[in-house]
């Protein structure tokens, strides 16, 4: 197994190792499986080895570079980055250079990482595995014939293919946790407000939370901290510090009253696979053997979240990708008139499913339908917030599948999107509640491909929820021998299943 992001850090910071051999490593890691992974849509090779010989040089002047010095990191390109492309996948955005940094990009400077790249996205975020990217297709490194979850797909993947220890993505309805469960690594969405949003591109502005991908607990906590925190230019960031998480990993889960969500695990919802029914089982029996008390709960109006969602988030969507029109930035194609130009930019920038959700999001907001479709699924919304209130004040936390199953093979939804979009079924709640999840590998399903659990905590409650992680992270079966991308001789060790 490769080092972690804590280890290699404290061997930086120490001295032990250099920041520019770790990168070369992970830097071999990519060129010995890009091509078949497709994780990126840039690697910047040159510009990190710039940024660890200046960790290196701080280490050699006696002064600390930071918490995650020397750390390889990948971001999802939705981040923006200044003079480096930011695409979010898509050909609207063709040539835009940002002209700053996002928050998370500048936090993670201050802190010694260094970014190998941008990853890739489903186009600006909206898919379920990492199919709908203009730049083509990733794959999932445990098996290139199957998808790596989305939208974060590049992320996940490139943790799990050992190409960095540590990644950013952004989860609006799941985003993260799904492919993290999809590649077995661990995935974090925080509170909405817990990191800032400034820098990263819009989908839907009262969903999209960014968030870490890594291959331990302890190193999205890492992570976590070090890009949280209130930001004064994102108006929805909660106004207290980063919280404590590396401090209190070992605390452990006795006395803790944890429920399982009956409507997200039980026969009633369709989909969710047995082999998945039976590792949350597993993973519920193994904080009970930790010393917690399990039990299931009701958490009612879960079953109308991906209902709300795939109006709300379309809703924000096509009010947020107005700004696309070939006169600010990005792709111009010209034609005679304006109108014309805006009609011509958008048809061949945009993918097909970025104009579904578009479209569905115009709709619901259009005279005549506003109340009926936007005005109840904000009431929804509301019901699903009180529903959590009232679980949250009998469990400290709440337990479910992160998703409906393990992996599957490329192309098998693209033709329904219904069956796409039942893939987040059991994040989507968290998102309309603005509570932190995460998901944590849990053994591998009946094909032999990773399995994750999602530990739900209230809002702010990040502390409490990677307590429950930690243990399951020591209890969780024996994972994929690809999952951490071991590193020998610059290669992940292991073959395709």
């Amino acid at each position: 197994m490769s080092p972690s992001a804590v280890e290699i850090a404290a061997a930086v910071r120490s001295g032990e190792r250099s920041a520019r051999e770790v990168l070369e490593e992970h830097l071999a890691a990519v060129d010995a499986r890009e091509d078949e992974v497709h994780a990126f849509n840039l690697v910047l090779a040159d510009e990190a080895r710039a940024a660890a010989d200046a960790v290196d040089a701080a280490v050699a002047a006696g002064t600390d570079p930071g918490p995650l010095a020397g750390v390889p990191v990948a971001l999802k390109d939705n981040m923006c980055t200044r003079g480096v492309p930011t695409t979010c996948s898509s050909r609207i955005l063709d040539g835009w250079r940002p002209p700053y940094d996002a928050t998370v990009v500048e936090r993670l400077t201050a802190a010694g990482a260094v970014a190998v790249g941008k990853t890739n996205l489903d186009e600006f975020a909206m898919g379920s595995s990492t199919e709908n990217s203009a730049f083509g297709v990733t794959r999932n490194p445990l098996d290139p014939t199957k998808v790596p979850g989305g939208s974060s797909g590049g992320s996940a993947a490139a943790v799990a293919a050992g190409f960095v220890p540590l990644s950013l993505g952004s989860d609006t309805g799941g985003s993260i946790r799904q492919p993290a469960a999809l590649c077995g690594v661990v995935g974090v969405k925080p509170t909405y407000g817990a990191v800032s949003r400034y820098g990263l591109v819009a989908f839907a502005s009262s969903l999209d939370q960014i968030g870490p991908f890594s291959r331990t607990v302890a190193d999205s906590a890492l992570l976590l901290e070090a890009i949280g925190g209130h930001d004064p230019r994102d108006s929805t960031s909660i106004p207290d510090p980063a919280p404590d998480l590396t401090s209190v990993l070992d605390r452990g889960v006795e006395g803790m009253r944890i429920g399982i969500i009956e409507e997200l695990s039980g026969d009633g919802l369709e989909g969710i696979a047995g082999d998945v029914r039976v590792r949350l089982g597993e993973a519920a029996a193994a904080l009970e053997a930790a010393g917690a008390t399990v039990e299931t709960t009701s958490v009612p109006s879960t079953v109308y979240g991906l209902s709300a969602y795939y109006v709300i988030a379309p809703a924000e969507a096509s009010s947020n990708l107005a700004r696309y029109d070939g006169v600010r930035f990005g792709l111009r194609v010209d034609a005679p008139n304006a109108g014309d130009m805006n009609t011509a930019t958008r048809t061949a920038g945009f993918g097909d499913e970025v104009k579904r959700r578009i479209m569905l999001g115009t709709y619901a907001l259009s005279a005549g339908y506003y109340d009926a479709y936007y005005g109840k699924s904000q009431k929804v919304r509301t019901l699903i917030v009180r529903d959590f209130a009232r679980a949250y004040e009998d469990f400290d936390l709440l337990l479910s599948p992160t998703a409906p199953t393990t992996a599957f093979p490329i192309g098998a939804k693209t033709a329904d999107p219904m069956t796409m979009y039942l893939n987040d079924v059991c994040t989507i709640p968290s998102n309309l509640a603005g509570h932190p999840a995460m998901s944590v590998p849990f053994g591998l399903g009946d094909d032999g491909m990773p399995v994750g659990v999602q530990v739900l905590a209230p809002a702010t409650g990040e502390a409490t929820m990677f307590r429950a992680a930690a243990v399951l992270e020591a209890a969780a079966p024996a994972g994929h021998p690809l999952v951490g991308g071991a590193l020998v001789g610059g290669a992940p060790t292991g073959g395709a299943s």
